[in-house]
């Protein structure tokens, strides 16, 4: 007869992260911003990683702390080599083992097929995609010899559909897919879970320049639900993956989209 090794029969009686530690990258603004909020209210400990901006990632840590969680910033162009390791080596140094890494940070830039250089293209796939590698790489370094431990990626609806005009960027969101189902299958038998977000249209400042242009007016109403996302609505979604209620959800792509990209 065959067992199962989960939380119980019913499992958790409600969404918490108390006692764990986690790493969010891109956390000082939009999507980063509301997982590392949501993730102090649920008792994390929190890990704030940010590229540029300090006043913002200070208004983060601050209200992290307000919500009662021990939390600290962690600044890192991550495009850079040994940045991703080092944060992640700074998170446990500073805030105790880690238990959940979520690889939020992006950049996302037109350029078009026919004049995007070379360096666009690797500029977007060091950034979105080879910090990804660095940060997943130190952090089941870790997690392996506990047995435990948990990662969410955050892709896009470009890496499932593309996208006209972001032809490098669509390309490193879904290379993020295929690698984190990759890693899936080679980090589980360990005890390490490994998801994916892939969010729609979301409000926040990297994207309201475009909804709010008549062009961007016209995107949002394709969308089923007629708006666009909020962070706090990408935020919950990564929260329940990193929890034990998602405790035999594993290489699986989650899509928060409002409808706009229907998948099986």
């Amino acid at each position: 007869m065959l067992t199962g090794t989960g939380p119980g029969e019913y499992g958790p009686p409600m969404l918490s992260l108390e006692g764990k530690t986690a790493l969010v990258t891109g956390g000082g603004r939009g999507i980063g911003r509301a997982v590392c909020l949501l993730f102090a209210r649920l008792g994390a400990r929190v890990g704030v990683a940010y590229a540029r901006d300090d006043a913002a990632a200070e208004e983060t840590l601050a209200a992290v702390r307000d919500a009662g969680a021990e939390a600290v910033a962690l600044k890192a162009d991550l495009a850079v080599e040994g940045e991703p390791e080092r944060i992640v080596r700074e998170t446990e140094e500073k805030l105790g083992s880690l238990d959940i890494l979520v690889v939020n940070h992006g950049i996302w830039k037109p350029a078009p097929i026919e004049s995007m250089t070379t360096a666009q293209w690797d500029e977007m796939l060091a950034a979105n995609l080879g910090s990804a590698r660095g940060l997943t790489a130190e952090a089941a370094r870790r997690m392996i010899p506990r047995g435990q431990g948990t990662m969410v990626l955050i892709a896009s609806t470009a890496g499932q559909r593309g996208e006209a005009g972001y032809a490098h960027y669509a390309a490193s969101k879904g290379a993020l897919i295929a690698f984190a189902k990759s890693l899936a299958m080679e980090l589980g038998p360990g005890g390490i879970r490994v998801n994916v977000v892939a969010p729609g249209w979301v409000l926040t400042d990297m994207s309201r320049q475009v909804l709010e242009t008549d062009e961007g007016r016209a995107v949002v109403s394709s969308i089923p639900l007629g708006r666009p996302g909020q962070p706090e609505e990408i935020a919950g979604p990564v929260a329940f993956l990193a929890s034990d209620l998602a405790s035999y959800m594993h290489g699986h792509v989650l899509s928060v989209n409002g409808g706009s990209v229907v998948l099986g």
